[in-house]
């Protein structure tokens, strides 16, 4: 993989509690993107809303992983 023609892209999971659940769709999306395209993960939360971003290298024009 060449970063050189990539792109950064992110796709973000908000959800309400279980949590469980939150992290486990980011987390399944990850495993799909491949650790090669894989960037991080960052999460968030306000009260019992929470907010995980999952950042991605992905070819210029795609529109998913």
């Amino acid at each position: 993989m060449s970063t050189a023609t990539m792109v950064v892209k992110f796709k973000y999971f908000k959800s309400l509690l279980p949590w469980e659940t939150l992290f486990a769709d980011a987390s399944e999306f990850a495993a799909k993107i491949g650790r090669e395209r894989l960037i991080g993960i960052s999460h968030s939360h306000t009260g019992f809303e929470g907010v995980v971003a999952v950042w991605y290298w992905a070819d210029p024009g795609s529109t998913d992983a």
